[in-house]
């Protein structure tokens, strides 16, 4: 198979989108990967190519599933999304009320929405969890509920990229009558229902022909890449004390992202994390979701919330993680409408999603009614807009759409 053979279809009107796919795999910028587009409710761009594992030249095939990192962050906020449709959470309510040892080390004022806005001063656990601390829920609670916070919540922002997923899911798992974790019920409330091929903790009945290699950089490669990273991150990450450097260790064990192809990791629930499937069961849920969310569940009220303005720290925007202005809101990225080339998602400031490292992304637009997702196995340097998730973007938005050109 040719690496940069494209399969797959598009509607008539989007050929632009299979250009700069089938450029990205020409160029060898691509290992293997696959973007998917819904419109107003249809599958309008279903595209792969490459290979599954580029050591074995495996070709990457329409089944092929593949860990989407913090993209993983938008399905497992639809699962809160869904919870609170269904009266179980609210937003505005103290997490505290729903679990009481969340309380403990001032966070007792910490509510729902402030949490998932990254404003809760959580990025870290100390010490480390083990892997078996996240296989044991009763444990992992008691963990995370022992936690003290690293900033006054509410008053700054930084990202919690690897630990929102399990407060995420304790809430989940102290409301719902079956006791389930946030994988558990995304798959049985979500993924079931809309035959979606993703899952938040890979089962069994996955077979494992089906899951792609990460290719991750060289430490050289890495080094040599430095400029596309914002300056202040690049230079936290290596200092192990900083804010940014535990942060971005998920738990005991952990190598970097090379960790992720390991088995034991793919089966435990990380769902800011490990998510893994496909381009196409992401874009069809972020699709739904793009005109109002019925297929999943939500309500008109919650669909209004996702697309709201955030409630943003009162110490302004910029990450304490990260380094850099960001914005989070309901467990999801959002654009900064002040600074309109920095857009990442959507084409306006009701858009929502997230982008995951290496650089594949996943949101919806509601003002364009599109669910868009862009998956693949070779990771990328940037921080953010990755150049071949952009390019997809724009020749979409830009070029189909003839909408606001993506930066």
């Amino acid at each position: 198979m040719s690496p940069e053979r494209v399969c797959g279809d598009v509607d008539e009107g989007y050929g632009k989108v299979a250009d700069a796919f089938r450029h990205n795999l020409a160029s060898g910028e691509e290992v293997g990967a696959a973007v998917a587009v819904y419109r107003d409710g249809r599958k309008v761009v279903d595209l792969w190519g490459g290979y599954r594992n580029g050591d074995t030249r495996a070709p990457w095939t329409k089944d092929t599933v593949v860990n989407a990192f913090s993209t993983t962050k938008g399905p497992a906020a639809l699962a809160v999304a869904l919870a609170v449709s269904r009266g179980l959470l609210d937003y505005d309510a103290r997490v505290a009320d729903y679990w009481p040892e969340f309380a403990h080390g001032g966070k007792e004022a910490v509510t729902v929405r402030r949490l998932l806005a990254h404003q809760a001063g959580l990025p870290v656990i100390k010490p480390l969890l083990t892997l078996g601390d996240i296989a044991a829920p009763e444990r992992l609670s008691e963990r995370l509920a022992a936690q003290v916070p690293a900033w006054e919540p509410g008053t700054r922002h930084g990202y919690h990229g690897v630990t929102l997923g399990w407060y995420a899911s304790e809430l989940i798992r102290h409301v719902d009558p079956q006791r389930r974790t946030l994988g558990r019920y995304f798959a049985e409330e979500i993924a079931e229902p809309l035959e979606l091929d993703f899952h938040i903790g890979l089962p069994e009945s996955v077979d494992r022909d089906r899951v792609a290699h990460l290719h991750v950089p060289t430490q050289i490669a890495t080094l040599l890449h430095l400029h596309v990273i914002p300056p202040r991150l690049a230079a936290a990450w290596f200092i192990p004390t900083t804010l940014t450097a535990r942060a971005g260790v998920a738990f005991e064990g952990a190598t970097g992202l090379s960790t992720f192809n390991r088995e034991e990791v793919r089966v435990v629930e990380i769902p800011a994390a490990n998510g893994t499937g496909t381009a196409e069961s992401v874009a069809r849920l972020y699709g739904d979701a793009a005109i109002g969310g019925a297929g999943i569940g939500l309500t008109p009220e919650v669909f209004e919330a996702l697309t709201a303005p955030a409630v943003r720290p009162t110490k302004g925007l910029r990450d304490k993680v990260l380094h850099v202005d960001t914005l989070f809101s309901l467990g999801f990225g959002r654009p900064i409408a002040e600074l309109r080339t920095k857009y990442v998602i959507g084409s306006s400031d009701q858009a929502f999603g997230a982008p995951g490292a290496g650089g594949s992304v996943g949101f919806a637009d509601p003002d364009t009614g599109v669910g868009f997702a862009y998956l693949m196995n070779k990771l990328g340097f940037h921080f953010i807009s990755d150049p071949r998730a952009v390019r997809l973007r724009q020749a979409l938005f830009r070029d189909v759409l003839g909408a606001r050109p993506q930066s």
